[in-house]
Parts: C-alpha cells; structure tokens; sequence
C-alpha cells in the first residue's frame, strides 16, 4: 500500500522506513561505549533487517561519533550484513572546540575528513548516500561540487543528499552539481506540522503566511527528490507516552490514533506513520526507537493506507484547530 519511492530506482536496499541510529551508542556525555550498547545495536538492526527494514540512517555527531563506533562493530563481526542494507550518514555539524564554537561547516576540508572518520568508525568502504546535515550560510557551492567529485572519483560515497535545507538552499546547491541530490531529510510529524501547514496557510487572515520551508515538499515532488521524515514518532507523544500536562489538543490527537488504531486494526505507531506515507510525495519515515518491539510495531506502516478523512481528521486534531 506504501507509494513508490524516488530512491527506489537511484539506491538498492531502499526501503519504505529508515532505522534511525541517533539511539545507538549509549549516553552522548559518556565517552566509551559498554559491551551492552553493542548488545543493543545487534538486537535493533537484527530486528530491522528481520521485517524488512534495510535502510540506516547515522551522523557523524551521532553521541559523538559513537553510534557509528558501534554500527561498526556489528559489521566488523557480521561483515555479511552490509550486503543488504543501505547506509547514509551526514556531515557539516560541528561541536564547540578550541577553534570555535558549535558551528556549521561544509568546506571541502571538513567534508571529506568527515567521510574519512565516518568510513573508518562504520568500518565499510563506501557510504552509500552523504547527506549535509544542517545548512551553512557559509556554503560556497562550487567548493561543495569539488567535494563531492573527489568523493565520488575516490569510491568513498556513492550519491548525496541534504538534511533541513529549504528548496531555495537546494537549488543553489544543485545548480553546480553534475549529479541530482537524491533525498531531503527534514522534521515532519503529527508534532510538527509546519511543512505541510504552509501548503495551506498562504493568503489566509489570522494565520502565519510565511515560514521557509514553503514550497519545499512540493519543489522535491517536482524534481524526484527523496523526503525523508525525521522525528516522525514525535517521542511516543501519540502512540503511548504518559500525556500528564500535555496540551488537550495533543491528548485528543492520541486518542484519535488509539482508536484509528483498532479500526485499522494495527499499532499507533503504524498510523502515526501512515499520516506521513499518505502524503503524496512518498515520504520516507525515520525511526528512532532501539526497542524490538516498537521496531515491529512501525513496519505494520506498510499494511495502512489511510482514507482522506481519516488523514483530515488526524492532520486537524494534531494542528489544535480547524484548517482555514
């Protein structure tokens, strides 16, 4: 029932969910990582790989550098894993240091020592999409292009994407691509309306008409761009996080997702993703959770597609008010 998606026909082993690895790698203040945090990465991508979940999504900051470490260690134990999966990571953030404070940085030297140190930590030799994670006012594109050549000369990535950029950003860095960036990675979610909002917002009285993501679902519709949600399960707000204190809007959109829940006959988190794969620009969820379970739970994503009511219902439940 899902839509099909662009990089179905750009990448192998796209699969409708991404498993999130911001969870891998124990605590972000810890240093090391314990024997457990290995443990816990096997039981996830095991269960992933189990229920057709074959896509990876890491960062390079990801509890510093340790959630890569980890996924590492699974594959240098079980190298014939890396086979049926698709791996991306991201780069361009960086944390305060003597040189500056936390900053963006997509200069061609901090890209590809990022993909060197990224390689070396996923022990594999190609990553198979480089994002650029958040966007820098100080991109110069062509230096950016230069990158991306030498990455792509040297067999170190295969194709790349962004992650938070606006189409206006997009366009700009695509004009002085060869290739087509082949996914967006933004916060979409029954928690965060607001590039679907602005799709309907514009010239309407007593709301707000502009926000910079306008246009951009759409502008990757158009050029067969790859949306990917990130914080799609918005922490469990809808689907079984205790709600003490919650604001009544986001108690009446759980309740809705409980009952769609059992009309569908399905799991919450099934529905909370399925608001997004109804969209019609194929929307590819990322997940978060480490938890067997919950893993299980969101690939039933695949069996719903939600009627337009039932998407009308939860989209103006979750808004706190009715469209304009």
């Amino acid at each position: 029932m899902s839509k099909q998606l662009p990089l179905t026909q750009k990448v192998p082993h796209c699969s409708q969910l991404v498993f999130g690895c911001m969870g891998l790698g124990g605590d972000w203040n810890e240093p090391n990582y314990s024997l457990n945090d290995v443990a816990v990465a096997n039981r996830a991508i095991d269960t992933a790989l189990e229920v057709g979940i074959s896509m990876f999504d890491h960062a390079d900051i990801y509890t510093r550098g340790k959630a890569e470490q980890v996924f590492g260690d699974v594959l240098k134990q079980r190298p014939h894993l890396r086979k049926d999966m698709t791996i991306q990571t991201k780069c361009g953030i960086r944390f305060e240091d003597d040189k500056g404070p936390g900053r963006y940085d997509f200069s061609k030297e901090w890209i590809l020592h990022s993909v060197e140190t990224s390689l070396k930590r996923l022990n594999i030799e190609q990553i198979d999409i480089l994002l650029l994670h958040r966007p820098d006012p100080l991109m110069e594109p062509d230096e950016v292009a230069s990158a991306f050549d030498q990455l792509v000369k040297q067999g170190k990535v295969n194709k790349f994407g962004v992650s938070n950029m606006t189409s206006a950003q997009m366009q700009l860095l695509q004009q002085a691509l060869p290739n087509p960036l082949v996914c967006n990675q933004l916060e979409i979610s029954l928690g965060h309306l607001d590039c679907i909002d602005q799709g309907i917002i514009a010239n309407v009285g007593g709301e707000a008409t502009y926000n910079a993501m306008a246009g951009t679902l759409e502008y990757c519709q158009l050029n067969d761009v790859q949306v990917q949600s990130w914080g799609s399960l918005s922490q469990g707000l809808f689907s079984g996080r205790i709600l003490d204190g919650q604001a009544p809007h986001i108690i009446t959109t759980a309740s809705l997702v409980s009952s769609l829940a059992a009309e569908y006959q399905t799991s919450p988190e099934a529905i909370v993703l399925a608001f997004l794969t109804r969209l019609p620009q194929g929307i590819q969820p990322v997940i978060g959770t480490v938890d067997p379970d919950r893993i299980r739970a969101c690939q039933r994503v695949i069996e719903v597609e939600l009627t337009r009511e039932h998407w009308y219902q939860l989209f103006v439940a979750a808004r706190g008010r009715f469209v304009p």
